[in-house]
């Protein structure tokens, strides 16, 4: 299925318009994920951030609250020419992906015990539907030990997470928190 590009968007290399979806639950957004999504940039021309409801994790942020911040870092991260939407889910990824005439998706690896699940999650993705690629992005030296999860530990206890997060997601996180 030919995509339609913008009239404002040339394509990526090779004449192809490639959208790209960054799924996570992003609670909270974190510095290392800010890191994927402006190297994502460079490699589509449209990239969907993709905010999972997951109530299993048991989210400290409502969707809506996570969809937003993710909204308004990326705003001040810049775009890169890049059309970026951030978009909620709560169905099948290649559900989603496909609803939105994606054909990759991104994926962000900090270390070798993500790259199992990942590898496995990629399998069955690629089972479902074979035209779309995950594509993993290594998560950067300064970012790789950065984990949602434990960034809310570490709040939750009281202690300092302004260089894991954005300040205004340091102040939502320590407001949740009341630290």
């Amino acid at each position: 299925m030919a995509r339609k590009q913008p009239a404002n968007k040339a394509p990526s290399q090779g004449g192809r318009y490639r959208v790209g979806v960054y799924p996570g639950t992003f609670d909270p957004l974190t510095n290392g994920h800010l890191d994927i999504i402006a190297r994502a940039l460079k490699m589509v021309d449209k990239l969907i951030v993709a905010v999972a409801v997951n109530a299993g994790k048991g989210p400290l942020f409502s969707l809506k609250e996570r969809t937003a911040m993710a909204k308004r870092e990326i705003e001040k991260l810049g775009t890169k020419g890049t059309i970026v939407e951030v978009v909620p889910f709560d169905n099948l990824l290649m559900d989603f992906v496909t609803g939105h005439g994606a054909d990759i998706i991104i994926r962000g690896l900090r270390a070798v015990s993500d790259f199992e699940y990942e590898f496995q999650m990629a399998g069955m993705n690629t089972r479902i539907n074979g035209t779309v690629e995950t594509l993993f992005l290594m998560a950067s030296e300064r970012n790789q030990f950065i984990a949602s999860r434990l960034v809310k530990e570490v709040a939750r206890l009281g202690g300092d997470i302004s260089s894991f997060v954005p300040a205004a997601i340091n102040r939502s996180v320590r407001a949740k928190y009341k630290v």
